[in-house]
């Protein structure tokens, strides 16, 4: 029931907003009673920085997995981030949305816990692209911060306009992300 709850909640925060839905809401839309959300969460809060935890959590479960491979280079590490997070709107574009849109809603502390996981999610990129530059995969004039907010800019906010089932796959849209990000796009 708590997935149900979650999932439920994540529609509605879409739909309508975290302040404009209500927990009667949710609960009108389940079919169940307000005590079945408090058995599960003592505030419409602590429901909203439950997804937020679950969409950061898993993003960063799946960074770490693609880092550790010993296998790729930065450039290949590079394309996996940037397809995991276009491959992601697929199965968690709406949570993406809550997660960039209603931040603000969250108390200091839980705030605060989300910016650093989402602060240590950026450092993760910049640190590959300072791998890629120090092994000579990328230009060593490159600011690796700056490179890192545009990559994050261009993949973060691609859930408003990407649409999985459009013309071009998660696949073909990080490979042009990537190629653009690899290569610019002047003539040469």
């Amino acid at each position: 029931m708590k997935e149900k709850i979650t999932e439920q909640s994540i529609r509605l925060f879409e739909k309508k907003g975290f302040s404009e839905t209500s927990i009667q809401d949710i609960v009108d839309s389940l079919g169940v009673t307000k005590g079945t959300f408090y058995y599960y969460f003592s505030s419409k809060e602590e429901l909203l920085m439950d997804i937020h935890l679950g969409y950061i959590d898993d993003l960063l479960v799946h960074q770490d997995r693609i880092f550790k491979d010993p296998a790729k280079s930065c450039k290949e590490k590079l394309f996996e981030i940037v397809f995991m997070l276009l491959s992601d709107i697929k199965t968690s574009g709406s949570a993406a949305k809550i997660f960039f849109r209603e931040l603000k809603n969250l108390n200091e502390e839980h705030s605060s816990l989300i910016h650093s996981k989402r602060e240590r999610f950026r450092i993760n990129i910049e640190d590959l692209i300072k791998k890629g530059i120090e092994n000579g995969e990328f230009r060593h004039d490159l600011n690796a911060s700056i490179i890192t907010f545009g990559i994050l800019g261009i993949t973060n906010w691609s859930y408003q306009w990407f649409n999985p089932n459009g013309i071009c796959t998660d696949r073909e849209v990080a490979e042009i992300f990537v190629e653009m990000i690899l290569k610019g796009i002047q003539v040469n």
